[in-house]
This record gives C-alpha cells, structure tokens and sequence, in this order.
C-alpha cells in the first residue's frame, strides 16, 4: 500500500473472511424471528443459495478453483467470496420473507445485505480497474453503513421477536421459487452459446438438489394447506362458543347414522336462560352456556354426540342405545342442570325441558324430538318422549293459533269487567278488563297466545280497548264511575323492547290520566328480573299502579316486593276458599294484610264467591275484594247500583 500497490490476497482479506461468521450468525438470529420451526424459510432460503452456488460453481468457482497457473492461496481465497455470496443470498432471502411487521432496522439490514452481495458478485465476475473498483468498495462501504444504522435505529429491539402469523406461501414467492429452478436450463443454454463445454456433473447435482428442495418445500405446502383445510373443516363444524358440535354436523352425523340404524336424538332446551340473559348480560349468559357445556359433556363421557343446535338449544345424538337406555341418559343430563351454576360471581339456577326421539329419517326424528320438547316445557316435566298424540296436540294448538289471528283481525273478541268493590258495603271502586272470545275459555287460547307470540297484538288490543271504554264512562256517569281500571299484562308483552313507550303513547291517545290505570302482573312474570322488571319500573315512573296478580302462589312472592314496585296485592283465591275454617288458610290471608298494611299496600282478596267469605276478610282487614258474590264479569257493569253488601 505505501509503494501504491494492493497485494492479492492480504490482511484485510482475512478480516473479510473473520467478521462474515458473526454477521451470518447475527442476521440468521434476527431472519429466524425467535421461530426455530419455520421449515419452510429455511427451504427456501437452500432453494435459491441451490441456484445461486450453481451459477457461481460454473462461471466461477470452479474454473477459478482448477486454474493452476494461479497460486492455491489466491484461488482459495477468489472462490472463497463467492461461497460467502452464495450463504449471504440465503441469508437476505429468509430476512425479506420472514412474517411480521417490516420496521426500519428490517429495511436497512435487508438493503445493506444486498449491496454486500452485490460488491461481492462484482468483484467476483469483473475486471476490477480503478473505476471499477471505487464502485465496489462504495457499495461495501454503503453495506456498512446500514448495518451500523439498522443496529443503532429503536426499532432495532424488537426485531427479533417472534411474529404470531406463518410465511404465506404468495405468487411472489412461487415466481421467485419458479425463477431459481430455471437456472438448470439457462447454464446448459449459457454455456452452449458461449462455445464451452457442458459441465454436466455440476449441472446434474445442481438439477436433482434443486428438484428434492422444491420438492420438499411444494410437499410442505400441500401438507399445510390439507391442515389449513382440515382446521377450517373442523372450525365450520363446532360451535364458536362452547367449542360443542354444532347444526351441520349433528345433521351430518344423524343422517350417517340414520342409514345405518335407528338413532335417537335428545333436544334441550334451557329454561329461564332469556331472564338470566336480561338481568346479568349477554357476557354472563354466554359463560353459563359455556359451563351448560362443560357440565353436561362431563356427565356424558363421550356417550353420544353432544351439540348446540343454537341459542340455548342443545342436542344429543344416541345411535346405539335402546330406548330404556336413552331415558336413563336423558334422566342424568336433567339432574345434572339441576345443581346451580356458579358463573362471574352469580349462582344461577337453569332447568331444561328435554324432548326424546327415535326414528330412520333424520328429518322426521329431529322434528319429533322438537314436539316431544315443546310437550315437555308445555306441560313442566323434565322430559318427554314422542307420541302420535303429541302430534295431534301441536296441530291443534297451530290451528288454534290460525284461528285467534283471524279473529282478531275480524274483532270477534271482546272484553267484559269485573267489578272490585270497597268492604263491607260493596261499592264499585274498579274493575278488571277480561278478555272473551265466543264460547272459549280465556284458559285455553291465552296460554297458546304467548306462546306463538300473538298475546304481543292481542294484549295492545286490549290496553286500547279497555282504556277507551274507561273515558267513555268517566264521561258518561261522572262520580259514579270506576276510579280506575285494570289490565292484565303477561311476560311476553313485559318482555317486548318499549312496551313502557307504547303504554305512555295509549294513555296519551285516549286522554287518560296514568293514575287511573292498573297494570296486573303474575308473580311468575317478573321472577327472573331483567327486561320485565325493567318495564315495571318505567311503567311506575310513568304514574301507572301496579298489581302483583295470584299474591302468595308463586315463586318467591315476598321478595318480589323487595325487587319490583308494586302498589296493590291480588291474594290469591286459593287463600279465601276456605277461610271460614279454621286452619292455615285462614292464618296466611292474615299475614298476607298484615304484610300489604305494613308496607303501605293495598290488599285485594280474590275469588270472593259467599257472604260469609266477605264477612270473614273484612274482619282480617280487608278492604277491598272481587268475586261472583259481588258480580260476575259483564260487558256493562251498573255503576248506579250498589253491589250485594258483604255481611
């Protein structure tokens, strides 16, 4: 160097060749991404170092390696670059494939990676003159300065971690796979233009290494995309929630094993879920139908296959148990949603209405396990097991049902009023609005309304109704008319999104005071709490009165009165039947007015059908009471006559 001369090879040569280790093992670390397992990578990195160290063995290396009028220290250490190159190639191509965000140091790396290489190829297949030369060392001294700029960059910390998604397999990287495979061919081509003789040794191992390689990495391919296809398979088949079996794939399982056998097939349908739902949230309700599902798959011990059919309906699917034998599953399940359920801090109690089934055809055996689970929740046993009669009971209530739309739409109901009268004299202080229709019991075509969902319609019809007919005799009989009216409301009608609102809106309509308005409720209404004591509330805020229906025949009826506001009690006729004898009866109708006086309620006695009855509850305490021995339900009650006097 002092006498202007550069001697080949020299000492900076062998630093070259010391400080590439580090840099490979630095930049293979941060390429890898903290994932020891990523296979693919480093096949495609050997792919291209395959193509590249084929080109360089031709054109290079070995017409440099087997030059013997050069010294072997000085072929050793021109081969040597492009061994370097051929390690660096794969290198760079793991750091621009590798997943995950491409940050700044990502980018400087790469680039400085690839002016390496490029520096090296030059000095490799050039003739290096001045100019030449002073190119060379530029991109070197380039490549250095963006490793030292990647190290020195934020970014760089987190680099090497690991990304959480998986190399794609893209038509960018199937071009440049396709590309390196091309290499075989254009050497024998390059080669044969140039004149010179065809290596065909390196030509051959470079072909079947490159042919193992793309094998393998296509192979890899074709497995992941089988396990992607198989994961995606098995996802559509479960259930995003509890992870169960879902619709298609029972139906799936049903139909395989209904052409094999007789199955049997359980549905369930959870009770007072919706309630549960309303009151604690959608996040509590779906963690209890999480731990439904872990519960009964437990009890089961892979007996069967276990599915969510949807919402809070479950499904089971027995193929070789008989029917004694499917009971006795069904009859466990029941008992095991019977314990509460502790979730998110609520212990929560669930019942369930099982319906079984058997059956060849696996459309008619899900239906019938429907109807037997309909039978079942209808009635309020644990389960039921298909019958023909079953059948005939849904047809019935479905053509009852047609027959209730029509009827309304044609306004053959019509509602009649029960007075409620001040004891002991019998004046009319109210009445309770009763719906008719023809000859039919209430009793048997109000249950089949709030089951197909009619009681919605019919209840507003109602509300108007009895609401016009009230203004019309306020307007008619002044002082003689009923202080307020009342109107039965059920849990489906409390359940409805602004029935508040449609409340306000009929009162508003008919020019009606809400004060004059009774709201009677069942206790069964409001047990499970949510959106029907929320529509209580607002009612109350509203001015309406509520009436707690049936007082004292429910589920928890004094906590009840903790819970929801409530102004009047209806006590039960059950409790006045037999109140002149001596006996619990007697002792619960005066608990019961001693409860209404010391919360400040107002108690009214149900059922009153004798005298002797009248003159029994007056005595207790009683003040206000209904019944055939003060009229029956009419159309047009008398407000100018007094009501038979209790005594």
């Amino acid at each position: 160097m002092v006498l202007g001369e550069h001697p080949y090879p020299y000492w900076d040569d062998l630093m070259y060749f010391v400080a590439y280790p580090l840099v490979f093992a630095g930049l293979i670390m941060i390429s890898r991404g903290g994932d020891q397992r990523d296979r693919s990578g480093l096949i495609d990195a050997a792919i291209i170092a395959a193509g590249v160290g084929l080109v360089y063995w031709v054109f290079v290396i070995q017409p440099t390696l087997f030059d013997l009028s050069t010294p072997l220290i000085e072929r050793l250490v021109t081969v040597g670059y492009p061994t370097v190159d051929v390690f660096m190639c794969a290198v760079v191509t793991r750091l621009i494939s590798r997943p995950g965000a491409r940050v700044t140091s990502l980018w400087l790396l790469t680039v400085g990676s690839a002016l390496n290489f490029v520096g090296d190829v030059a000095w490799s297949l050039i003739d290096t003159d001045a100019s030449a030369g002073g190119l060379v060392d530029a991109s070197f001294l380039l490549a250095y300065l963006m490793w030292a700029g990647a190290g020195l960059h934020p970014s760089m910390a987190g680099i090497g971690r690991r990304s959480g998604t998986r190399p794609r397999f893209g038509r960018g990287r199937l071009l440049l796979l396709g590309g390196i495979t091309m290499t075989v061919p254009a050497v024998l081509f390059l080669q044969g233009a140039r004149g010179e003789a065809v290596n065909w040794p390196a030509i051959g191992i470079g072909a079947v290494v490159l042919f193992v390689l793309v094998l393998i990495r296509l192979g890899g391919f074709v497995g992941q995309t089988q396990r992607q296809a198989a994961e995606l398979e098995d996802l559509a088949m479960r259930d995003d929630l509890t992870g169960l079996a879902n619709r298609r794939l029972f139906e799936l399982r049903l139909r395989a094993a209904a052409g094999a056998g007789v199955p049997q097939v359980c549905l369930l349908d959870l009770n007072g879920f919706k309630q549960i739902n309303d009151r604690h949230g959608h996040a509590v309700g779906d963690h209890l139908l999480i731990a439904v599902s872990a519960r009964l798959s437990t009890e089961l011990h892979g007996e069967g296959l276990l599915a969510r059919m949807g919402g809070d309906e479950f499904a089971l699917l027995l193929t070789e148990a008989t029917a004694a034998q499917g009971e006795a599953v069904v009859d466990r399940l029941w008992s095991a949603l019977r314990r509460p359920f502790e979730v998110d801090g609520h212990e929560l109690l669930v019942g369930a209405a099982i319906g079984i089934a058997d059956g060849a055809d696996p459309v008619e055996v899900l239906r019938r396990a429907d109807v037997a689970m309909y039978a079942a929740k209808v009635s309020q046993v644990p389960f039921r097991r298909y019958a023909v009669d079953l059948d005939d009971r849904a047809d019935e209530e479905a053509r009852l049902g047609a027959e209730m739309r029509a009827a309304l739409d044609a306004g053959q109901f019509h509602l009649v009023y029960q007075p409620i009268v001040a004891l002991p004299g019998g004046e009319i202080r109210s009445v309770e609005s009763l719906i008719r229709w023809g000859t039919r019991s209430p009793a048997d075509f109000i249950p089949v309304a709030e089951r197909n969902g009619l009681i919605v319609e019919l209840g507003e019809w109602i509300l108007r109704s009895a609401c016009a007919q009230f203004v019309a005799w306020q307007a008619a009989s002044g002082t003689t008319a009923p202080e307020r009216i009342s109107v039965n409301v059920s849990a489906r009608q409390l359940a409805e999104p602004g029935f508040a609102d449609l409340v306000a809106e009929v009162l508003a309509a008919a020019a009606m005071p809400p004060g004059r308005l009774i709201v009677e409720v069942t206790e069964t209404a409001v047990f499970g709490g949510g959106a029907a004591v929320r529509a209580v509330e607002e009612l109350h805020r509203l001015g309406v009165r509520i009436a707690l229906d049936d007082f004292g025949t429910g589920h928890s009826s004094l906590g009840l009165l903790q819970t929801v506001p409530v102004d009047i009690l209806k006590v039960d006729k059950s409790f006045v039947d037999n109140l002149a004898l001596a006996g619990r009866h007697a002792v619960i109708a005066t608990a019961l007015i001693q409860v209404s006086d010391g919360l400040g309620l107002t108690a009214v006695a149900e059922g009153v059908e004798t005298a002797e009855q009248a003159a029994s509850l007056y005595e207790l305490g009683y003040r206000l009471a209904q019944g055939y021995h003060f009229g029956r339900p009419v159309s047009q009650p008398a407000f100018d006559a007094v009501e038979v006097a209790a005594r």
